[in-house]
This record gives C-alpha cells, structure tokens and sequence, in this order.
C-alpha cells in the first residue's frame, strides 16, 4: 500500500500552517516579515520530515489485538478488551478507531491517550447488543503520533473477526435457584404454603415445632414414646416446558428489543432454573405449525441443546395458529407438564379466537399463558404531553383496562396467567414456577 496512505495531518500541522500563512499575508504590509515567515516555513517543514523520519524508523509501530469472548451475550454488558504495544522508543499518542458491527450502529467509536516507549497498554469497553445473530468485527485502526505530533500514522490491527450472539447467557448465575431465593428472602417476600402433598416419602424424624401435624405417624409415636412425622420430599423431574409463540404479535419492540427476543432470554435463564430444582426443562416455539422442539430431559448437555435452538429463531411475520398448537402438543407431549406459553395477548377478541384452544390445552397440562403490558401505553396516560388530547388517553386506557380484562377472563376458564412488564419478564416468570411447585400443582 502506497505509503501517503498511512499518513495523516495532526493538530499542530494546520496551526504551523495558519502562522506561516498569517506571516506571507502581513509580509504585503510589512516587507520586513517575509525573511522571518521564510524561516518559519523551513522550520515547519524541517519538523515534518523529522516527524516522519520518527515515524517510519521503527517497521512495527505499534501491535496489538481484541479480546472479546467467543460469543455475545444478547441485552447484556459484555465486556471488550483492546491490547495495544508500543514498539517505539519514545512516547506516542494513539488515536483508536474501531470497526464495529453495523447494528450497534455506532460509527464514531475511538479511544484516545498516550503510551510510553516500549510500553503496553488494555482498554476496556462495553458493548450491549439488542438482537442475536452473526456480529462482523472489522479491524482496529490505531493513530499514532509522534511528541511533535505533525503527522499521524495509521497502522491497521488485523483483528477483524465474525462473533455470534446468543440468549442472555451472562445472566445464568444472576438468576441462579439459590440466588433467586436468597433475592426473595431479601426483599420479604414469603414462602408458599403447601396444600396437599404431591410429595415423595422420604423418611420418618422427630417433631420440631413448625412440623405439619398432618404428617404425624401414630405408630411410629407410639413405639418410639415420643412424636414422630413423616418428611417428604418433593416430586422431581416434572416435565417444563417453555413454548414461545414467534408470530408477529411478538415483534412488538420495547426499548430496542422485541417481545420474541425478550422471551427467548426469559427462556434461557428460566430453563436454567428449572435444571437447578432437579426437573426436566424443554421448549419449543410455533406460529404455523410446532418447531424447534427440545424434548424434556434433565441432562448436564440440556442448557447447551436449548440455547442453540433459542439462537436460531426468528419471527416468521404469520399469525399463529393455535389449533394446530393443540394438537401438536396432544400428540407429541403425553406426560402431563407445566407449560409456560409465551405471546400476547392486545385485545379480548384475539383471546376469544384462541380460548377453546387453551382451555383444550389446560386440561391435559398446567397452561401458564405470559403476556406483556404495553408500558408505553402505560407512561403516556400517565404522563400524557401537551400534544394528547382526551380521545388518544381514552383509547389508551381502554388497552390497559382490557389487558387486566383478559387475565380475569383466563382466571374464569380455570387458566392461571401472568401480565408482565417486558423487563419483569424473568422474575415474575421464576417466582410463579416456584409458587406452582412450592403449592404442588404438577
């Protein structure tokens, strides 16, 4: 490459420039400052070879190269390393421009400073991306300058390289079993009492206060002279299964990521939840027909299985087919599960089409439909702009009423359901697995 590419015109250049045309411009009224703007001239350019001879005297420059994960983590903080050597044997400014993928859609990133001779140096940065799929990181430009700082010599980092980004994995250990429950306990909120046993037994202890009176064995009190009660354990290995509708009510974005994209991350770290309390995790996705099934299992593999297939799926823009949802899940899911659907829900006539087909699936499964509240609905009623008038708040609170409308009518049917804020999603989802387990409904 012709070496005039790699050589740009620093700061003091152009002001070097401006002083030595301020001085030939006053020379046509002051004759006598035509030797002194001369020597400014030559001084000027003698700089300027020695800034390019300091340069160009080391081949190398600077080294360097990114350091980024194998893969991305979708909606989350991930962290980006920048390695940058120093080869010169003086101190440099660098100038470090990066070629980001196109849907951070960020243009002007670069990083500036200054770097002793035979020295390194690792930058960090954050980068949050809001949808999945292949991300092309091209190269790293770095801009390095000499103490003169005349020029500026751009040597190019081969860093490019192609990363994918996946469901919300960063956040697996945030939401972990043991620190959701530790979460609960700290902000107050009470356990679930048990009704009836759908429990296991496990062996015959001594009463302790706090013991149901209900689990009491007589015979073993009577020969022991002492209480005794049966402990149980729960039923594990239940089959659940998360089932995200990908037609086009899904597409709906809420601060920069689609209702899909919210429920798959839910998904992943739900699924994770479920593995941790020893049950079978699985899920599957539908719009005109059922795809990308993940059976059930309890495997070590499992979390690994479920989210490459939560990395693949898109929406396809159809109106879902929930009869064909029912009888997918009538013939391919036997064993009685707990089903977490995934959709939405705008009005009470899209939930009456649907209805006999829920209803048909709650009677074989525990159906949990989770829908979404329209937060921005919700922001501009209450607090509405100048520019709103009384018909537009009127029609907005008439959604949100009949959001709260289509839960009670799912109640009706029998059909537990949870309306959530997108960005509540994971918790509420978490807290009500926990609740239905804890009052032992499957």
């Amino acid at each position: 490459m012709p070496l005039i590419k790699h050589i740009f015109l620093g700061k003091p250049f152009f002001f070097g420039f401006l002083i030595v045309a301020a001085g030939f411009v006053s020379a046509f009224f002051f004759p006598e400052m035509i030797p002194i703007s001369e020597m400014l001239l030559f001084a000027m350019i003698l700089f300027v070879l020695i800034d390019l001879i300091l340069l160009f005297s080391n081949r190398t420059g600077v080294s360097g190269g990114r350091i980024v994960n194998d893969k991305l983590s979708n909606f989350d903080s991930n962290r980006v390393q920048l390695r940058l050597k120093n080869h010169f044997g003086y101190r440099i400014s660098y100038n470090l421009i990066e070629e980001l993928p196109n849907q951070f859609q960020i243009f002007d990133f670069n990083m500036k400073g200054k770097l002793s001779g035979r020295n390194e140096i690792t930058l960090k940065y954050e980068l949050t991306p809001k949808e999945r799929g292949v991300y092309h990181f091209g190269n790293t430009n770095a801009f390095v300058s000499s103490p003169l700082g005349f020029l500026q010599r751009r040597i190019v980092l081969k860093t490019e390289t192609q990363i994918r980004v996946y469901p919300s994995f960063l956040k697996l250990h945030q939401y972990s079993l043991q620190n959701f429950k530790a979460y609960l306990n700290e902000i107050g909120q009470k356990k679930v009492r048990r009704l009836g046993h759908s429990m296991e037994f496990e062996q015959i202890k001594n009463y302790v206060s706090g013991d149901d009176i209900r689990t009491i064995n007589w015979k073993a009190t009577a020969k022991q002279q002492k209480l005794m009660v049966n402990q149980y354990m729960d039923e594990k290995s239940q089959q659940i299964y998360c089932a995200i509708d990908k037609g086009r009510v899904m597409k709906m974005p809420f601060n920069g990521m689609t209702l899909l994209d919210y429920s798959i991350n839910s998904t992943l770290i739900f699924s994770n939840v479920v593995l941790q309390n020893h049950d079978r995790a699985g899920i599957f996705t539908f719009s005109a027909q059922l795809e990308d099934l993940v059976k059930a299992e309890r495997r070590t593999s499992q979390i690994r299985k479920i989210s490459e297939s939560l990395y693949g799926i898109s929406s396809d823009f159809k109106e879902s087919d929930y009869g064909k949802l029912y009888n997918s899940i009538k013939h391919k899911i036997t064993q009685r599960s707990l089903i977490l659907l995934f959709t939405n829900f705008e009005s009470l006539d899209s939930l009456y089409r649907q209805l006999p087909y829920l209803v048909g699936i709650n009677k074989s499964h525990l159906l949990i439909p989770i829908f979404f509240r329209n937060t921005e609905l919700e922001d501009f009623v209450e607090n509405p702009t100048e520019e709103s008038d009384e018909y537009q708040r009127t029609m907005a609170e008439k959604f949100i009423y009949e959001k709260q409308q289509i839960v009670l009518e799912l109640n009706r049917h029998g059909i537990q359901a949870i309306l959530t804020r997108p960005e509540d999603l994971t918790v509420n989802t978490i807290n009500k697995y926990l609740e239905i387990k804890s009052k032992g409904m499957i």
